[in-house]
């Protein structure tokens, strides 16, 4: 049984490797985590104790394949409960994340499989993110930030955020950026990074700034 803590570490550890086996700093781990480095140094080597975690010196530290597999369970268990958060209890898409962080920890498979079945095997929480399966594959998204587009031309569909912080998903939604919303690119301003939308059914043009572009990720849409 893991504390809450170890738990924690573990999905911070995925998220700053990108789900890859590549090392972590500790420095990174502390930031991402509010803590200390020398707190992070301790509860690594209680997880490298667990065969969770190996450590580099001077290079960091990364997931075994037991870790790895742990920290996948905890994501899906948040993101199925995101889903019912959303569809069942009606909660907005900015109001769930604290809410499931809590309900993450409860240990227990029987309960995320049902609850799996009862909301009809989603595969994307409410953010976007693909959710983990039970035996721990996770499908890659085909999809970009809009910062890295440079086809103006076609047709581009909102499918994910990266960034899953309170203020900012309330900033979409008074945008009126939303999953599925369809838009076309007008134009790049480089002088500060933005961009001219124009958002489908109104054709309603906005301005987007640089650091809502970088975490807003797009598919080309169907015509």
């Amino acid at each position: 049984m893991l504390s809450i803590t170890e738990e924690n570490y573990l999905k911070a550890l995925y998220k700053l490797s990108d789900g890859s086996n590549k090392s972590v700093n500790t420095n990174a781990l502390a930031d991402l985590l509010k803590s200390t480095p020398a707190s992070v140094t301790d509860m690594i080597k209680k997880l490298h104790e667990k065969k969770l975690v190996d450590h580099v010196k001077y290079k960091g530290a990364f997931l075994t394949q037991e870790g790895a597999k742990l920290a996948l369970s905890i994501i899906r268990r948040h993101r199925i409960w995101e889903v019912f958060l959303v569809e069942k209890l009606q909660f907005t898409w900015d109001e769930i994340h604290e809410i499931a962080e809590e309900l993450e920890h409860i240990d227990s498979d029987l309960l995320i499989e049902r609850l799996d079945v009862f909301l009809g095997f989603p595969e994307i929480d409410p953010h976007g993110d693909p959710i983990p399966s039970a035996d721990g594959h996770i499908r890659s998204i085909a999809a970009v930030p809009l910062t890295q587009i440079t086809d103006f031309q076609h047709i581009w569909k909102v499918c994910a955020v990266t960034e899953d912080d309170t203020d900012f998903l309330r900033l979409l939604t008074r945008m009126g950026i939303a999953l599925g919303t369809v838009l076309t690119i007008v134009e790049h301003h480089p002088f500060d990074d933005s961009y001219v939308v124009k958002m489908a059914p109104n054709a309603t043009e906005i301005l987007i700034t640089s650091k809502v572009a970088h975490n807003l990720l797009l598919k080309k849409a169907n015509r």
